[in-house]
Order: structure tokens, then sequence, then C-alpha cells
């Protein structure tokens, strides 16, 4: 007789883990197997058609040393080492994540750096303990809901000290003429549901308050990518 499988919420790895992450994303950030055999700076280079050393640098070079950063999501490879060597001893690096595989992960990245903490919480609710000088989204904001897009963007800005910034780092409207974009086309169709409102849609849109800060764009590989640097009005 064969046996009934276990829920997921017994399993250590899914407990507290979003629907749509399980739904959506299991194969991507959730199984632990699959983690482990994507989390290699190739495959974020061979993800992003190797603009990934590109897309680091535009966040990294945001970063001062003995800054104080909020990273809102752990990423694959090893970004969140060099933003934690860029911030050094005398800052403070802090990466959140909802995911226990990913928490899991992190930790084992930043082992040995005193000034960094891995959070495991939701990006959307973060309750901030400290005052950030750079908080950072790389990648995320395409990988969840539009409902969940609003909250993450609100909450970044809600914490996001005068003098201080925030980076977003994600997929763009690609031009017409840029042949990658009909290859994430079919991409998104099967493997990113969430992601092609980041074409339709600025970044500031999912901001309630979008007026009260400044929104400077950089576009990279024919308009695939976008950096967005956020900053309070004078």
């Amino acid at each position: 007789m064969s046996k009934t499988p276990a829920p997921l919420d017994a399993d250590p790895y899914y407990e507290g883990v979003p629907r749509y992450m399980i739904d959506v994303y299991d194969w991507a950030y959730v199984d632990p197997k699959w983690v482990r055999a994507l989390d290699h700076n190739w495959v974020v280079a061979v993800l992003l058609f190797l603009n990934d050393q590109r897309l680091i640098r535009a966040y990294l070079n945001e970063i001062g040393e003995g800054a104080r950063v909020w990273q809102v999501a752990h990423v694959y490879g090893d970004l969140v080492r060099r933003a934690a060597q860029k911030v050094g001893p005398a800052g403070v690096f802090h990466v959140t994540d909802i995911t226990p595989v990913q928490i899991e992960h992190a930790t084992r990245k930043l082992a040995g750096m005193a000034w960094t903490r891995v959070i495991r919480a939701d990006a959307a609710s973060f309750a901030v303990e400290e005052s950030y000088d750079l908080i950072c989204s790389f990648f995320l904001l395409h990988e969840v809901p539009e409902e969940k897009k609003h909250e993450i963007v609100d909450n970044m800005l809600a914490k996001l000290p005068r003098g201080s910034k925030a980076v977003f780092v994600d997929y763009h409207n690609p031009a017409w003429w840029q042949p990658i974009r009909y290859i994430l086309k079919v991409v998104n169709h099967y493997l990113e549901p969430f992601a092609e409102t980041m074409w339709k849609n600025e970044i500031q849109h999912y901001a309630r308050e979008a007026d009260r800060f400044t929104w400077r764009k950089r576009t990279f590989f024919g308009g695939v990518y976008q950096c967005v640097v956020v900053e309070h009005k004078p």
C-alpha cells in the first residue's frame, strides 16, 4: 500500500512560505534540491543573457563603504557576499527572505562577516529595526503578484530615511527590435506569470506616494533591464 504524501506545511522548507511561491516558484526558490542546483554565478549569467555583471555593478556602485544596507531578498550567486564586502566592517548589511532555504544559503555565504545579518521576513511587511542608507530590491518585483508589488515598494519607501536611497534592479519593457523581447514573451507565459506587468508599468506606479520622491531610471540591453534609484525630494 502506498503512503499518503506528507502535507507541504509539515516540511520545514515549506513552512510559512506564501502559497503563490509554492504554486509558481517551487522549482526555483523553495525546493532545496533545485535551489542547490541553481545557486551559482553561471546560472545567473545565463538567465540574464550575460548582463549579470553590468546589473550587479549598477547596484554595488550605489553602496558606499560603511553604509547601512537592507537587501530585501536573497539572490543566487555571489551577489550578497559582494554587497556585504562593499559595505565592509564599518557598516551594516542585512538581507531578508521569506523561504527557509534562501535563508540557509544566504547565511552560508555571509558566514564570518560580523556586520551582516540574515533575517527571515516578508519584504512587504518587514518591520525595520535599523535606519538604512540604502534599500535594494534586486530582481524581486517581477516574481510577485501585483498586490505584492505595491506592498513591497510601499514598505521599502516607508522605511527610507531622508537622505537615503532605494534601488530597484529588475526587468523592463524591451525595445520592439530587441530579439530577447520575444524569448521573454515565451518565458513569461510559461514560467513567470507576474513578470510582464513590469513591461507595462513604471516601478513608481507601485508607490502610493510616488510624488514624494525622485525616480532616476537607467535601462540596459535594449530596454530589457532597468535600474531605478529613488530618493526623497528636497
